[in-house]
């Protein structure tokens, strides 16, 4: 009965099954004019995103279930199906061979540059600097280099006969290396990902803390895997009228990549602000260099395997604009993100690279 009356409460997968049935219904209306277009793009927009923050409070309740690391494991692992299953029916409406590269490319920006700086600038001054285990941010920076050097690098130095044998080759390797770095994460080197601050050391050493309230994980866990299957029913239709918008109006298709980062980032966004508000940098670096890390070792093979079967054409490989925009975040990363505390300002040096990233769609 509990049960029903929760369940009751999902507000945003009732909005989301109601806007698909009304869109669905008046679609071929909407996309015969440019109003109508937007019109679609805006509300679907909207409870897509609606949609997005439920999936962050049921993996919210799954990480508070189970602790770190395996809550950010749970939200960014839902965060990257969301990307995977938009960016594979986009590329299926819009036939661009770039999608995928630039929706990777416009996940890492978002995620170190705009979720990281935010956060970072956020917590920087409401506590001044904020402290992290700073073994984690070593190992996602060095696997980042790898498998972003490996997949969107290395390939445009590779003879174009081999390309398609590279990136099969790519997919065992990614798969690979995302079993070993998670088996590190949760198991041998499980320390590398926490912190524990002195009020949270305090807490656990008094018996007078709050207790943990008790959490149904298989209702969070079904409320998950539900929200991010309407997700991505409700991108098919998405799919269609951004294609229309950008061609209308001459935007160009990397602003439509950009919308797939938003929407498959935005639980964590929301989770990472809330963290650094909490002064839980540990969980924002988790999130933030988690997520990127996912993103290319999950969503890169997954798109490969599916151009593969769908028989269309894919190009991972980075223009110099955006290698040099990738080099530069994970450089200043590296200079940031190596004494175990974070900042305003260097929050500021993210959030600047992040502004950089968006003017240079237009560019």
């Amino acid at each position: 009965m509990q049960l029903l009356k929760d369940f009751s409460k999902e507000y945003s997968l009732f909005l989301a099954i109601f806007t698909y049935i009304g869109i669905h219904y008046f679609e071929h209306t909407l996309v015969e004019s440019t109003a109508g277009n937007l019109i679609g793009f805006t509300i679907l927009f909207v409870v897509i995103m609606y949609a997005a923050m439920s999936v962050a409070h049921h993996a919210e309740m799954l990480a508070e279930k189970f602790g770190e690391p395996y809550g950010t494991l749970i939200l960014t692992m839902s965060a990257v199906i969301v990307e995977i299953v938009i960016i594979v029916i986009m590329m299926m409406h819009a036939q661009n061979p770039e999608l995928a590269r630039d929706t990777i490319y416009s996940a890492v920006m978002l995620d170190i540059n705009g979720l990281l700086g935010i956060a970072a600038i956020i917590g920087g001054i409401k506590y001044g600097e904020q402290p992290y285990n700073v073994d984690s941010s070593n190992s996602y920076l060095s696997m980042l280099l790898v498998a972003i050097g490996i997949a969107m690098v290395l390939p445009e130095f590779v003879d174009p006969v081999h390309h398609h044998k590279f990136m099969m080759f790519n997919v065992i390797v990614f798969v690979f290396l995302y079993i070993i770095f998670t088996r590190v994460q949760l198991k041998s080197h499980k320390y590398f990902f926490e912190y524990t601050n002195k009020e949270e050391t305090e807490c656990e050493e008094e018996s007078g803390c709050t207790p943990h309230k008790e959490i149904n994980a298989w209702y969070h866990a079904f409320n998950l895997v539900v929200s991010i299957v309407v997700i991505g029913v409700l991108a098919e239709v998405l799919s269609v009228f951004m294609g229309n918008t950008l061609e209308t109006f001459g935007l160009p298709l990397a602003i439509g990549a950009v919308g797939v980062a938003v929407i498959s980032a935005a639980p964590e966004l929301i989770t990472a602000v809330r963290a650094a508000v909490d002064n839980r940098m540990q969980t924002v670096i988790n999130i933030a260099l988690g997520a990127s890390l996912a993103t290319v070792l999950l969503t890169i093979p997954a798109v490969i395997v599916a151009s593969y079967y769908l028989d269309m054409e894919l190009n991972l490989s980075l223009t110099p604009i955006q290698t040099m925009m990738i080099s530069l975040t994970l450089l200043v990363s590296m200079v940031n993100f190596n004494d175990g505390e974070t900042n305003v300002l260097e929050g500021f040096l993210h959030f600047i690279l992040f502004i950089v990233f968006g003017f240079l769609l237009f560019v």
